[in-house]
């Protein structure tokens, strides 16, 4: 019963400390303390081989994700310091008219997480650029933050195939298919997270301009904004979509050689690139970053200063992921946690909804959806294809499912996402559930449908 009690109350401890903004490496750590003590883990065990090492161990896998976090981080920086983030934005902006902001800002986010720039990225790329379009239509600030959520944190995060987000590189490695697994799954899902998801939002903005809520300024805002004008002076957005478009482009070509008859999998390339799902997105991402250098010649001289701070940049969000994955891997030593795990496996439910469920269930716990999906590979996935499931739809139904319930309020993605913006989780957090957390979870059970006519 204590045993039981302490698993509860280190979720709750961890859920707790996330929302009053304690660090989330010392919240998973404290967490993890408790959760330890009272099932009788033992304090060093947990401090140097459960939570560091084993399988499921926080610096196992930042060792294992490093070189991608690092990659798409630096490539990340380069796209925003060399202008080019910036000028595509501007570019749609012009396209489309500041009518349609909360449709610009979703596009470019989708354009650029799907072109493997980090999250965090996008969110202080786009965020200068959308203060004055914000101003100018008069749109409530909440919802300009949904528009970023629903573009960089849904569907091209979980649910487009061939994507280099860590949600997909994880399955991929774990079950050894590739990028593009259950394509017309992830298709589906993602349709559903972008019409349903404008919709609300388009709604939303009906109803505030109806009650006459609209934007308003804040501190953040004035900082944020003076970043600006150096972002407007990049390059023209035809030569700025180009590194985009080579990270995609090098994901993408071994399939294409394979499926034009240029190239057969026992090729030496392309069973390289098939068969390392962490290393070829990461290459990709390599390739990106230097054609930032060689597109730009005014770029040229600060592309260092760049690299090193893109650096600077990927730590923080391995070590934040890598964490809670500690933390969770703590849980997974406990009997409790094979218990739930049991319990999962025999409900009456079709194969498909069970790994929703379980995936669902567990990310929600650690509150990262990588996080979650790490631990689902490494303790239920075994299970699932020994029940018949094709590991190309357990890879994406899986990574939809870890893309829902995760983004509760203690997440720490929403959390630095708020924090950026100058928010608070009673004046924003409901847009961000509606598309991150209810439509997601619509997405994937029409998804698990599909797959089951299919």
């Amino acid at each position: 019963m204590l045993a039981n009690l302490g698993l509860l109350a280190g979720l709750v401890l961890l859920i707790i400390m996330a929302l009053r903004g304690v660090n989330i490496l010392i919240a998973a750590l404290v967490s993890s303390l408790l959760v330890a003590v009272t099932n009788g883990l033992g304090i060093s065990p947990t401090l140097l081989e459960h939570f560091p090492f084993g399988p499921l161990g926080a610096f196992s896998f930042a060792g294992k994700f490093f070189v991608l976090f690092l990659a798409g981080a630096v490539f990340g920086k380069m796209m925003a310091s060399s202008g080019a983030a910036g000028s595509i934005a501007s570019a749609i902006t012009r396209g489309l008219g500041v009518k349609h902001t909360i449709l610009i800002t979703m596009l470019v986010c989708a354009l650029l997480t799907y072109g493997g720039v980090v999250v965090f990225v996008v969110v202080f790329t786009m965020y200068p650029l959308g203060v004055a379009l914000m101003r100018e239509a008069n749109l409530p600030k909440r919802l300009f933050c949904g528009a970023i959520a629903l573009g960089a944190g849904t569907f091209t995060m979980t649910a487009l195939p061939g994507t280099p987000s860590i949600h997909n590189v994880i399955a991929a490695s774990a079950l050894g298919t590739d990028l593009f697994a259950g394509a017309l799954i992830g298709l589906t899902a993602a349709v559903v997270m972008f019409v349903a998801g404008m919709v609300y939002l388009e709604r939303q903005w009906t109803k505030a301009r109806a009650m006459g809520e609209g934007y308003a300024v804040n501190a953040q805002d004035e900082y944020m904004e003076s970043m600006a004008p150096a972002l407007r002076h990049g390059p023209r957005w035809q030569l700025s979509i180009l590194p985009l478009a080579l990270v995609l482009g090098t994901i993408i070509l071994p399939r294409l050689l394979i499926a034009l008859g240029l190239a057969d999998s026992d090729t030496a390339v392309i069973g390289f690139a098939n068969g390392e799902p962490i290393i070829w997105p990461s290459i990709a991402l390599v390739i990106g970053a230097a054609s930032c250098v060689l597109l730009f010649p005014d770029f040229r001289q600060k592309a260092m200063e760049s690299m090193g701070a893109g650096a600077n940049d990927a730590i923080m969000p391995l070590l934040n992921t890598a964490a809670v994955i500690g933390f969770g891997s703590v849980v997974t030593q406990t009997d409790g946690f094979s218990a739930f795990a049991q319990w999962v496996l025999d409900l009456p439910l079709p194969p498909l909804l069970s790994v929703f469920a379980s995936v669902s269930v567990v990310s929600a716990i650690v509150g990262s959806g990588s996080g979650g999906l790490q631990i689902f590979m490494q303790t239920f996935a075994e299970n699932y294809l020994a029940m018949g499931v094709a590991p190309e739809e357990l890879h994406r139904i899986a990574t939809l499912g870890s893309g829902g319930i995760d983004s509760l309020p203690h997440c720490g993605a929403v959390i630095a996402m708020l924090t950026i913006m100058g928010l608070k989780h009673k004046e924003a957090y409901k847009d961000i559930f509606v598309v991150t957390v209810a439509i997601p979870v619509l997405a994937t059970l029409i998804a698990i449908g599909v797959a089951s006519l299919v």
